[in-house]
């Protein structure tokens, strides 16, 4: 008989230690602490390196897309590390349910397991699509209030982070705020506060105003943007710490958040029910939670507009808006329309040089990323917008090399604008 991976059981709950893939630093952590306040022992996995490339590599086919590559050869090689005992740990996938390969990743780590000799360790789907009900985590109506929250939080957060931490004049202060933040929100969810409209409203006004009241020295800096496939987008292991690099480079970031996308996902389950048919009361349940998501959005955005020196992100409704005439909106594989939505709206914002991140075998994301920089160009001539191709053969410095070409002309563009003011000033 052939060997068959474990199943997690009920009573597993209590003895074993859940491995996650960290996608997002911020939103994950108090995503993290959220499971643990459920009882789960939870660990976010913070293993980098060509180990884990060629971990996945060894135990993945090539031709299956990077980031499900990477996640995998981060949880094998994790498990080989000797760290963990074997006998109570688990590893947890996430499952979107749509046309993405991402689906299959579930199916994909299974197999490897076997290969990689741990097939007593069990695999957990995380999904909200009713996906491999035997393996999947029983997810509670409160469990799923939290981590909504967690998400919106940790927007807010990253958006004023990334705002903040290149001017402010006491290296870490921002970084010091944002931990800060994710010890008070994650014992507030312990206590079942923070998580009402009313009290997620009023905490927005405290976080932006205490990211406001950090000392900063605002310099004229090249403004970039990030886009791309969501994995690739937000994970350090996936673009070879992007976010750090272009710091480094003396940038500024910004990186559309993770709520765009989720309102994406529920807005698309509801089109496809109206479309193809399918059961009426999650599509009537999607837009519920896309309503209310968008109402903490809303209040997000007017707590972050109260301080001009931030800039908030656009609505839902605007991203939907930017794309006409440009892509339709039954483009909606991966990260469809949104991905080229997002690059519409940061040319809009200011942050016209762009960093698309386009990973290995995510035809999807070459379409509604890569393909479409023409067309935004047409409407933008001013978008200077660099297609990265994220695989296992890519080198870090030529990825580094067409990165700094970009950011060339974002500083002579930068200079340029500079030099006008000053001329302005003179002629007043």
């Amino acid at each position: 008989m052939a060997e068959k991976n474990a199943i997690f059981k009920k009573e597993m709950k209590k003895t074993h230690t859940i491995l996650i893939p960290n996608m997002a630093p911020i939103h994950f952590e108090i995503l993290k602490n959220v499971f643990i306040q459920y009882g789960y022992q939870v660990e976010l996995l913070t293993n980098t390196g060509q180990a884990v490339i060629d971990t996945g590599l060894k135990y993945v086919h090539n031709d299956t897309c990077y980031p499900a590559l990477l996640v995998i050869g981060q949880m094998i090689n994790a498990l080989q590390s000797g760290k963990y005992d074997l006998d109570k740990t688990a590893v947890v996938i996430t499952q979107t349910g749509g046309g993405c390969r991402a689906s299959n990743y579930f199916h994909l780590l299974k197999k490897a397991l076997l290969k990689a000799g741990f097939a007593k360790i069990p695999v957990i789907s995380l999904n909200l699509s009713g996906l491999e009900k035997e393996s999947s985590l029983k997810i509670t109506l409160p469990m799923i209030r939290r981590a909504a929250a967690a998400l919106v939080y940790g927007d807010l957060l990253m958006l004023l982070d990334n705002q903040v931490k290149p001017y402010e004049i006491v290296k870490g202060s921002s970084k010091k705020t944002v931990e800060k933040w994710v010890r008070t929100l994650s014992e507030e969810f312990k206590n079942g506060d923070g998580l009402s409209k009313s009290q997620m409203t009023k905490n927005f006004e405290i976080i932006v105003k205490s990211f406001a009241k950090i000392p900063l020295n605002r310099t004229p800096k090249v403004k970039v943007g990030i886009v791309g496939e969501i994995y690739v987008k937000y994970s350090s292991l996936a673009n070879n710490g992007l976010e750090q690099f272009l710091y480094e480079q003396d940038c500024e970031v910004m990186v559309p958040g993770i709520l765009g996308f989720f309102l994406y996902c529920m807005d698309n389950g509801i089109e496809e029910t109206k479309l193809y048919g399918g059961k009426r009361f999650m599509a009537f349940a999607r837009g519920v939670l896309l309503r209310y998501m968008e109402g903490l959005e809303k209040n997000l955005i007017d707590a972050v507009k109260k301080y001009s020196d931030f800039i908030a992100p656009s609505p839902y409704k605007h991203l939907c808006s930017l794309c006409k005439g440009i892509i339709g909106k039954g483009t909606v594989m991966g990260e469809g329309w949104l991905l080229t939505a997002e690059m519409l709206e940061l040319v809009e914002q200011g942050y016209g040089n762009i960093v698309c991140t386009q990973p290995f075998g995510c035809l999807p994301n070459h379409i509604v990323g890569k393909g479409m920089i023409r067309k935004i160009r047409t409407k933008h001539p001013e978008a200077n917008i660099v297609p990265i191709d994220y695989d296992p053969g890519a080198t870090k410095v030529n990825q580094e090399n067409r990165i700094k070409l970009m950011l060339a002309v974002a500083k002579e563009n930068l200079d340029k604008k500079i030099a006008s003011k000053k001329k302005e000033t003179a002629n007043i």
